[in-house]
């Protein structure tokens, strides 16, 4: 214990600091039959920035005012985001990293720790924002490491009084303690966003696989998406109240990049999460990189949880990103008494892109997360439902939410 809150002070000390200073360097699940597409058969979704309303004339960038600061062109910046919601005498503000570069380009912005114990969003946005040159940068990149404060000082997914505050966006200034903070961070912060990446792990002693998760009813959401080129991106709706729901509609594409587990800071994850941003800035045209994947890219429109029916010492059998056949063996519950040993069975063809680490359960504990890939595709149906306007709603079924955004 002492080791955890050693690392989050000391996380707490590298990004915090004095405002306006310059920087100096599981939801229960729907199972359901579904359609996944590999990225060969995606030709409505064109790899061009083009296609994300990026203009690619390049002229001197402008001052941007945001949180009352104005933060002139090529300039990093230390500003603060405060929601009035601490005790006087007992407030400490949240930092906000912002790049303005020397030329015009798009509006990024990075969000972590909106659960206070999702540790490896917080060292992404650092090591992105402490990375950039602002005089190579084409456009803004916002960076909140710690959105949720009062969360990340007590190691603890919730607000101080247990609301999940990805349930609240875009907030209510009249309303509960965690639908004021919503309200004040999406109308302070987000609102001056143009795209929004909200980084998240898993939750309830769960991992994730590197993942985007979009609204790809959307088609610009779609193809930014796509940008990153992550090898696996989960269509999911999201849920009213997530601040990436709350930002698609008011019309600011955003999705969820999910990578590893709370409490712990995971030095894989957080690279793939640092090379996927990267990525995104080149293919946004904001910064200069030839970084790529060598995985193939797989897009899942629909995936399941697989529960266990029996309580014990759970031990997997398959890890992320494992490739999974119908009624291969993922994991055996032993009951630590009578020695009884139950086998959790995959009912899909597909891809573990979430899982619980070994663990004891309880019956219905949702274990492992899985893609599902159908045999047979129908190319032509994908492609069309991937064109269509975002008003057109898409018949193929519902998502499934994993237990972590």
């Amino acid at each position: 214990m002492l080791n955890k809150i050693t690392g989050l002070l000391l996380l707490l000390v590298t990004i915090n600091g004095f405002a306006h200073q310059t920087l100096d360097g599981v939801e229960d699940e729907l199972v359901v039959n579904i359609d996944a597409v590999s990225s060969s058969s995606l030709s409505g979704i064109s790899d061009d920035v083009d296609l994300l309303d990026i203009d690619a004339a390049i002229q001197p960038q402008k001052s941007l005012t945001l949180l009352n600061t104005i933060v002139p062109p090529a300039t990093a910046m230390r500003l603060s985001w405060q929601p009035n919601q601490s005790q006087n005498g007992l407030s400490l503000p949240t930092p906000v990293l912002v790049v303005n570069g020397a030329q015009t380009g798009p509006v990024l912005c990075l969000t972590a720790a909106v659960h206070g114990d999702e540790l490896n969003g917080i060292e992404i946005v650092r090591r992105i924002l402490h990375g950039i040159d602002p005089e190579k940068l084409s456009g803004v990149v916002i960076g909140v490491p710690i959105v949720n404060m009062q969360g990340f000082r007590r190691a603890s997914r919730y607000l101080s009084d247990r609301r999940d505050l990805n349930r609240f966006f875009p907030g209510n200034p009249q309303g509960s303690a965690a639908a004021r903070i919503a309200h004040s961070f999406f109308h302070e912060v987000i609102s001056h966003c143009q795209f929004v990446v909200d980084l998240h792990t898993g939750s309830a002693h769960r991992t994730n696989l590197p993942q985007v998760r979009a609204n790809l009813h959307h088609s610009n959401v779609a193809k930014f998406a796509r940008a990153f080129g992550i090898p696996v991106i989960l269509h999911s709706e999201g849920k009213e109240g997530m601040l990436r729901y709350a930002a698609v509609n008011a019309d600011i594409p955003a999705v969820t990049l999910e990578t590893g587990k709370s409490l712990t800071l995971q030095e894989t994850a957080v690279k793939h999460g640092v090379k996927g941003i990267e990525i995104l800035l080149s293919e946004m045209k904001m910064l200069k990189n030839s970084l790529a994947w060598n995985d193939p890219e797989s897009i899942y429109y629909h995936s399941a949880w697989v529960r266990v029916d029996h309580g014990g010492i759970l031990l997997s059998n398959v890890g992320l990103g494992d490739r999974v056949i119908k009624n291969k063996v993922l994991g055996i519950v032993t009951d630590p008494i009578t020695n009884t040993r139950s086998e959790i069975i995959s009912p899909y063809n597909g891809q573990v892109i979430g899982m619980a680490i070994d663990q004891i359960v309880m019956p219905g504990f949702a274990g492992f997360h899985i893609g599902i890939q159908k045999a047979e595709e129908k190319v032509s149906k994908v492609e069309n439902k991937l064109n269509t306007t975002q008003t057109n709603q898409l018949t193929v079924g519902s998502e499934s939410e994993s237990e972590s955004e």
